[in-house]
């Protein structure tokens, strides 16, 4: 039987595709490619995270104060500094940032309203 592995993309509109995907470039170094959009390919086994995919209730307040219908996450290897580069770029951090037994994350809302959750692992789970 098929399986799904791990996050293959995000995709979502934006009223300015181009200038919304320089700021990322700019402010957290998204490697934007020529057709728009990044690719992240996992060559260096030594970096932690992984992928997740989760449904929420469509009653959830996690995404908030964004009105938008999804929140993407992405892994750092330096939350503070991250977060830092994005509020210098204009972002709009969201609370402070929280350890858990999954690591740290901090959230920001991005120039178009999209909440955003950047997450510092800091174990990778063992396969199952």
């Amino acid at each position: 039987m098929a399986k799904v592995i791990g996050l293959g993309g995000i995709f979502f509109k934006s009223a300015d595709p181009v200038t919304l995907a320089t700021w990322y470039k700019t402010h957290l170094q998204v490697p934007i490619e020529n057709w728009g959009g990044a690719a992240f390919y996992h060559t260096d086994k030594a970096t932690l995270g992984y992928h997740v995919w989760t449904p929420f209730a469509h009653s959830t307040d996690y995404f908030a104060p964004s009105d938008k219908s999804f929140m993407f996450n992405f892994i750092v290897d330096d939350l503070a500094q991250a977060l830092t580069q994005v509020e210098q770029g204009g972002g709009q951090l969201v609370g402070g940032i929280e350890d858990s037994e999954f690591g740290r994350f901090g959230w920001f809302i991005d120039p178009d309203g999209n909440k955003v959750e950047l997450w510092q692992p800091s174990v990778i789970p063992p396969e199952k």
